[in-house]
């Protein structure tokens, strides 16, 4: 429990109106969208880097947790405040600085909402790929804070692709500057990219400089149609294989049609046993010539039929359908999780094989979407939380999806990050060695375990045969 004086110091950086200490109020930041919780004790929005100085430097005195937050929309519990204190919200960090249309840069504060920083670009010309499903509501600070991918990371890849500069307050309230406005810099060691993915464990990011690209000349959406998962699988892997890059290559079954098609009609064939929705970017001629290498590897694949979406109406009802998937799916039992184990893109094939072995011998109900041109899958578990025989079950599957991952070369988490979902699996992938330099980056820039804490990073005594899924 705080103490009255520390809340009182904390809420007059901020002014009383910019803190939250009412229980009921601080209830809706004591989650993201898992089904952890834990409470905070204060909720605060600062609107400079000198107040969330400030704040760190009584958080850090005190040794009180600090949870950056933005929108909430970690699916690894990364949001939530586990040991209690301070969770320090973004949202009112909300400018865009500048765009620079002459450098393609951009200077952006973390509680931008992606969304509309896209379109700021877009009316300007220009372009900023990284596309999480989350985009209507996530920032850009928590797209930092989990390196954000999304469906466009086939062709032109995550976050982290796009981060120039940071500026950072670091656990003691120091302020530092990282990276710089230029196309390469090879100035010593990568302060910037060490802070992309660190989910809030080592600073508090306040400005973000990224690039911009030009926006592509013409976009073109296609669905192929399949009778047999096996054969969309393997269709991902032809397509890559025959170098052709789309801008993104997605993946659904039967279980995620129909839920899209029951939740919001898009015209996604129910009759089907998967589909791969795939879009090409570029010149109007290499679209067209994109366009009919995908759909001539796809029909050789087995695909039944491949349609072209004839406006941009019929591509962006696509889209906004497969953005549904978590919020469709939610409808179908009382607790959804979804994982993104990622693979290479060889081992697809297999890796879908494995996802439906694992649902039926663990009695799991497993819907498969994947960002599939980069490998990433996103198993969508449809289970309920209060049914503990059947939490056993989903957290076998999970165990043993993480293991098939890892023994084909991939790894835990391909853009929603570990959080304290997976972080008892971190040293299966990383090893003692790996895990222990991590704790010691960790010490050196928060040597009193501040910042996110119990995240990433698992227990000295978790070896991860425990799991995670149940707390």
């Amino acid at each position: 429990m705080m103490k009255n004086d520390v809340s009182d110091e904390l809420r007059a950086i901020v002014r009383p109106e910019q803190a939250l200490v009412d229980p009921v109020e601080i209830a809706c930041y004591a989650y993201d969208a898992t089904h952890f919780t834990h409470h905070p004790d204060i909720v605060l929005f600062p609107a400079s880097a000198a107040e969330v100085s400030a704040i760190m430097k009584v958080a850090n005195r005190e040794r009180i947790p600090v949870v950056p937050r933005g929108a909430g929309t970690s699916i690894t519990g990364g949001a939530v405040p586990v040991a209690g204190g301070i969770v320090l919200c973004s949202n009112r960090l909300n400018r865009i600085l500048e765009i620079d249309t002459e450098n393609l840069t951009a200077v952006v504060e973390p509680g931008v909402v992606l969304g509309q920083f896209q379109a700021t670009v877009e009316n300007m010309g220009l372009f900023y790929p990284p596309d999480p499903a989350s985009l209507s509501v996530s920032t850009l600070g928590g797209n930092v804070a989990e390196n954000a991918g999304g469906p466009r990371g086939v062709k032109y890849g995550s976050t982290k692709d796009y981060v120039l500069g940071l500026e950072v307050v670091l656990a003691d309230g120091t302020v530092l500057h990282t990276g710089s406005r230029t196309m390469k810099t090879a100035s010593g060691y990568d302060l910037t990219h060490l802070f992309v993915g660190s989910e809030g464990t080592l600073g508090f990011v306040t400005k973000i400089t990224v690039r911009l690209l030009p926006l592509p000349e013409a976009r073109q959406t296609t669905l192929a149609i399949f009778d047999r998962l096996e054969d969309a699988a393997a269709t991902v892997s032809a397509i890559i294989a025959a170098k052709v890059l789309p801008t993104t290559l997605e993946l659904m079954d039967d279980i995620v049609i129909d839920r899209l098609e029951a939740y919001k009609r898009a015209g996604l064939p129910r009759d089907a046993t998967a589909v791969l929705l795939i879009e090409v970017d570029g010149s109007e001629r290499g679209v067209a010539r994109q366009l009919e290498l995908v759909a001539e590897i796809a029909r050789r694949g087995g695909a039944r039929e491949v349609k072209v979406a004839r406006t941009a109406a019929e591509a962006d009802a696509l889209w906004v359908s497969r953005r549904g998937a978590f919020a469709a799916m939610a409808r179908s039992r009382p607790t959804i999780m979804v994982e993104d184990a990622t693979v290479g893109r060889d081992h697809i094939p297999e890796m879908v094989a494995t996802i439906k072995r694992l649902s039926h011998e663990y009695d799991v109900q497993v819907g498969i979407l994947a960002h599939a041109g980069d490998g990433n899958m996103h198993p969508l578990i449809m289970t309920d939380l209060r049914d503990a025989a059947e939490m056993q079950r989903v957290e076998r599957f999970t165990t043993e999806l993480f293991k098939a991952a890892l023994a084909m070369g991939g790894t835990l988490s391909g853009e929603h990050g570990i959080g304290n979902l997976k972080k008892q699996y971190m040293s299966w992938q990383h090893g003692a060695l790996g895990v222990e330099m991590m704790r010691q980056l960790k010490a050196a820039f928060d040597p009193n375990g501040i910042l996110n804490p119990g995240k990433v990073l698992p227990d000295r005594d978790d070896d991860g045969s425990a799991g995670g899924l149940l707390g």
